[in-house]
């Protein structure tokens, strides 16, 4: 017997939430094909991982990496947290569908979210991942079609409800997307133009995709101030209408005036699961968001896009009508707490020195009011700025990450210390979620056990997304595969230093090539686009 690649003595943890157990494990075409003893076997590489944990590949069940790389295909700030899979096109916002307005047009739109120096040329999901392929990259990428992309495709963009024509034309780009192999559609119910949907049009549209196998429905609900429970009961009721799974993203309180009712929000998730509902959720274990600035603007505003959205702003009557609109807080009435919200990126060379600074700092720099800053900002970078709000308590965190039904996704990019965030303060979550559940949440905190936390990275979004091959160390599964050290695994990354990479994956393996080897990248390129029921 010959096997590519034999992993000796190994602590495997197989994703199931089951036991750990002492094993060998053997990787040959791309499979994993012997887990036991094994003995008296040929092979090209032998790693002994006595003291370590082997277990799946991460799946990253909320991710933005739908472009990034093309930029950073190595996508190092995920596989050094042992990602292998990626979920992305999550809060709306999918590079595709371009319809009407065209792959340039939708890039003007949605580029501000989703940035990449490459131009989009293809138009709808088989042309991405023909694109996403033939670049390379590191891992692999499960797509979602998102709303937004939807209604720009259709040209309803602003403050009203899709005509007829225009709703048909979005459920037939849904199902289209669905068709070609994206796995889901998404929802971001606070961000334009998303957010100018009713109930009845999410449904609309998860009832185009419901007649799919394994196609769910993903929503950054309205989240808007004291709107927590009724987000999810929103979530819940698109859902059950449909007949679709709901997967509820980034669960979180962001209001302060909530904190400590977790409880409410899950109930609402039982309550659906034990009326026959197939819902979940998903969590990262930070007590900061981040978003675009202007996501903070009143939501007329933001009415038709960037291009409008920056016109108002140069209007001085709709500027002064703006500013007045945010004495009353944002997010539908949340206080503004200026000193808790700093800037992560921004596009011109001009305001660079902002970058890593609250906005109560820059309001102080430039003589001010906080309000003129951030509509300043918003107009000057032409939207291109983004930053990072420090809004929830760790005991929350804690409830939501130990939650039954959660299971773990970043919400952060696949990016290089060099690439072009390189000058950015991003959100640290791009380069430490999964090692920071590990090492702290895990090892030193003791919130989850290593088993129920490798199933909450791998068994249970890989249910989720219907991959019957990943997710699970078993005999015949795709060798997605993870070997790191549960002594020493650990985040570094920091809100004042992001770019640093995690320690403690020594191997990386994805669809059976090694990425990376004794703790260093091999500049690999095996990932694939994962198409829905594959």
């Amino acid at each position: 017997m010959a096997i590519e690649t034999l992993i000796r003595n190994a602590t495997i943890v197989d994703g199931t939430g089951a036991d750990r157990y002492l094993a060998d494990i053997g990787l040959e075409g791309g499979k994993i094909v012997a887990i036991g003893r094994i003995s008296e076997v040929e092979t090209v590489t032998e790693i002994d991982a006595t003291g370590l944990v082997v277990a799946p590949g991460f799946i990253d069940m909320h991710s933005h990496s739908d472009v990034s790389m093309f930029d950073d295909p190595g996508g190092d700030s995920k596989v050094f947290q042992g990602v292998t899979t990626e979920v992305t096109g999550n809060c709306s916002y999918s590079p595709f569908p371009s319809g009407g307005i065209g792959p340039r047009g939708l890039q003007e739109t949605i580029g501000v979210v989703l940035r990449t120096d490459k131009q989009w040329e293809w138009t709808d999901f088989d042309g991405w991942a023909n694109s996403v392929e033939s670049n390379g990259v590191s891992y692999n990428v499960a797509q979602i079609v998102g709303h937004a992309a939807l209604r720009f495709a259709v040209g309803a963009s602003g403050d009203r409800p899709p005509s007829p024509d225009e709703l048909t034309g979005m459920q037939k780009l849904a199902a289209e997307a669905i068709e070609q192999g994206a796995v889901g559609f998404s929802t971001g119910l606070t961000l334009g133009p998303s957010m100018y949907a009713d109930t009845d049009e999410i449904v609309s549209l998860c009832e185009a995709i419901a007649p799919y196998g394994n196609a769910f429905y993903a929503t950054h609900a309205r989240v808007w101030a004291g709107n927590h429970v009724k987000a999810l009961e929103e979530a819940a009721e698109i859902g059950r209408r449909a007949g679709v799974p709901v997967e509820y993203s980034h669960i979180a309180i962001g209001d302060s005036r909530y904190y400590g009712r977790g409880e409410e929000m899950t109930d609402v998730i039982d309550r659906a699961r034990t009326s026959g509902l197939d819902m979940t959720c998903d969590v990262y274990p930070y007590t900061a968001g981040a978003s675009g600035l202007f996501q903070s603007l009143p939501m007329w505003v933001q009415d038709g896009g960037t291009g409008p959205m920056l016109a108002r702003l140069r209007n001085p009557v709709e500027r002064k009508r703006a500013f007045d609109d945010m004495a009353k807080g944002h997010f539908g009435g949340l206080e503004w707490h200026w000193d808790k919200m700093f800037i992560m990126n921004i596009g011109s060379d001009q305001n660079q020195d902002f970058v890593g600074r609250s906005l109560q700092e820059i309001s102080e720099i430039r003589g001010e009011d906080p309000r003129e800053v951030v509509l300043a900002l918003v107009d000057e970078e032409d939207n291109d700025v983004g930053v990072v709000g420090h809004n929830r308590i760790e005991s929350d965190v804690e409830f939501f990450v130990n939650y039954e039904n959660s299971m773990i996704g970043s919400d952060g990019f696949a990016i290089s210390s060099d690439g072009i965030w390189s000058d950015d303060k991003p959100h640290p979550r791009f380069y430490g979620c999964y090692p920071l559940i590990l090492g702290r949440y895990v090892r030193e905190k003791n919130v989850l056990s290593l088993e129920r936390a490798i199933y909450k990275m791998t068994g249970l979004p890989a249910e989720r997304l219907g991959l019957s091959d990943r997710g699970v160390l078993t005999e015949g599964n795709i060798a997605d595969v993870v070997v790191f050290d549960p002594k020493t695994i650990i985040d570094h990354a920091t809100y004042e230093s992001p770019h640093q990479l995690s320690d403690g994956v020594r191997h990386l393996y994805v669809n059976g090539e090694c990425v990376i080897r004794d703790g260093l990248h091999t500049r690999a390129y095996p990932g694939q686009v994962l198409r829905r029921g594959k």
